[in-house]
């Protein structure tokens, strides 16, 4: 990526982010209210994530799940999973949940597209492909989030879901990213925020299921 391409998705990121939040803070306000209300917990979810140049970070989100965690809690998230509480489910389905991410962007942790942040742990098991992957920041959405929109549903039927994740849909997401890298440009950045929308609106339309897990 140039040094142009750089500086223009980092002001596009800063512009857009600041305006989205300043609209969206009514809606995190009654999401808020609502997550309070519905179950026992803090209002924001937050994990380490692993961005640019390996170093971790804390994503924000709008909790979506119960808060307490047993030893075998997993970060793969199915579709119908008991953990999501009432509020939550409609929170991710519209993806209302992700709006406090754009303090992550204003941050610098993130941009608005880019290869969508994992854990160290996948981080980890496919090291080498992620030293050029993140050489760029993580975004809120990219192609491989667009494809795997409804990840939990694609997941809910593996015998073993975490390993399935693993061995079929993380190496997918890679290529995605590798090719989104490799042709970077604000041009195809404003496609693809485009196609998000697009995605978006048709949820308001049709009955959805959970279809991502904690870490999209």
């Amino acid at each position: 990526m140039t040094t142009a391409t750089a500086t223009s998705k980092r002001v596009m990121d800063l512009v857009a982010s600041v305006c989205t939040l300043i609209l969206a803070t009514p809606v995190i306000a009654v999401a808020a209210l609502l997550i309070k209300w519905d179950s026992p917990g803090p209002i924001f979810f937050r994990d380490e994530r692993i961005g640019r140049g390996f170093l971790p970070f804390q994503i924000i989100k709008l909790r979506t799940m119960t808060h307490s965690r047993t030893d075998n809690w997993s970060s793969i998230t199915l579709a119908d999973d008991p953990r999501v509480t009432r509020i939550g489910r409609w929170l991710r389905r519209y993806r209302f949940d992700e709006l406090p991410q754009l303090i992550n962007i204003i941050r610098g942790d993130m941009s608005l597209v880019g290869p969508r942040p994992e854990s160290s742990r996948y981080v980890q098991l496919k090291h080498a492909d992620y030293a050029s992957i993140l050489e760029v920041r993580p975004g809120i959405t990219d192609p491989a989030s667009l494809k795997y929109h409804n990840e939990g549903d694609q997941l809910s039927s593996a015998r073993n879901p975490e390993q399935e994740y693993i061995d079929k849909i993380l190496p997918k997401k890679i290529m995605l990213s590798k090719h989104y890298i490799a042709n970077i440009s604000v041009f195809g950045d404003l496609i693809i925020i485009a196609r998000t929308l697009i995605l978006l609106l048709s949820l308001f339309g049709t009955k959805h299921s959970l279809g991502r897990n904690d870490r999209s």
